[in-house]
């Protein structure tokens, strides 16, 4: 990794909402004098990020990901705190950095409705001066890497979600930003058409080096392109480090899953196991069992030497579980 890319010093967001009771009197009395409430969508979070990082942001709704990220793009003005992104302040907005940046979110869409994308690609070059030979080699990359040559001459009302949603990440990549903003790009979108745009965002970083936040609500987005996690909660940060180790901590267990030869599959036998394990489930031979980290490997070898059996897996508990933990106790 290089050097850092982005730096994150006490950024915080205050947003000002007014507030009122229901009723027409309620009204009318707002009209002269207003109420306001103080909302804390984002407190005090540091972090940095090197270059060519992919990083998942994640955090329950209402948490602060998007405010972060528009903040980090230079989109929203913080109430406090500093931030560097490619070696500028984001909310100077000034040429040289959003040239260097851009931001895909799921749940918006740049592409003009009724034109083909490929005069919205022809539009976005000019904006962002890309010159032709360039521009060229770049759409054509993006549009292999992405399998949608078919789409490119196809007005955008004609397109499905997934099909959109290719034509918005070359539309985000034409000019081949340093950092990349990735707010919800899988929204909506089937198994098959997550999976492969985890692929090509995957292929892009390593082709590019580019600097990539995730932010995303299906975990499977960030287990497979981000070693490491930033999880806020409320709008203040709870953890920032491997997702592995998040892990560990949270669900210092394994879960094992063992099936036992036909004929001991009877409920009434009796199955015999070391203390410390729990027996979580038992169904016509299929035993789901829970065990400490560091003793799996005996319980494995007992349960082998010990019984018959035909299928063994050792697993960690699913991550959405350890998530939901933190989101529902705060813990980390």
């Amino acid at each position: 990794m290089g050097e850092s890319q982005i730096i994150v010093e006490s950024l915080s967001k205050t947003y000002r909402v007014p507030v009122r009771s229901s009723g027409l009197g309620a009204a009318l009395k707002s009209l002269m004098h207003r109420s306001y409430h103080d909302v804390e969508a984002v407190r005090e979070i540091s972090f940095s990020i090197a270059s060519g990082e992919m990083i998942g942001f994640i955090g329950p709704n209402g948490a602060g990901k998007t405010t972060t990220l528009k903040m980090l793009s230079g989109l929203l003005h913080p109430t406090a705190g500093k931030a560097q992104v490619v070696g500028h302040c984001p909310w100077e907005r000034k040429e040289d950095f959003l040239r260097r940046i851009s931001m895909v979110l799921g749940n918006k869409s740049q592409m003009l409705w009724d034109i083909p994308p490929l005069d919205t690609f022809r539009v976005l070059a000019e904006i962002y001066r890309v010159p032709q030979p360039t521009f060229q080699r770049t759409l054509d990359e993006l549009v292999a890497l992405l399998d949608m040559q078919d789409l490119l001459t196809k007005p955008v009302r004609n397109l499905s979600l997934g099909e959109r949603m290719k034509c918005e990440l070359v539309a985000g990549l034409l000019h081949q930003p340093e950092v990349l903003f990735l707010d919800e790009p899988t929204l909506g979108l089937d198994v098959s058409m997550q999976a492969r745009l985890r692929q090509f965002v995957a292929a892009y970083n390593r082709a590019h080096g580019a600097t990539v936040i995730l932010t995303s609500h299906y975990m499977a987005d960030v287990v497979t392109l981000c070693p490491r996690v930033i999880l806020i909660h409320h709008g203040r940060l709870l953890y920032d480090g491997a997702l592995g180790d998040l892990s560990s901590r949270l669900a210092p267990f394994k879960l094992v899953q063992v099936t036992l030869q036909n004929g001991n599959g009877d409920e009434s036998a009796e199955i015999v196991l070391p203390q410390g394990v729990d027996l979580l489930e038992r169904d016509n031979g299929r035993l789901s069992l829970r065990v400490a980290r560091a003793e799996a490997p005996a319980l494995t070898a007992y349960l082998l030497n010990t019984y018959p059996v035909t299928d063994l897996s050792v697993e960690n508990p699913p991550i959405e579980a350890v998530i939901d933990r933190i989101y529902t106790e705060e813990v980390v």
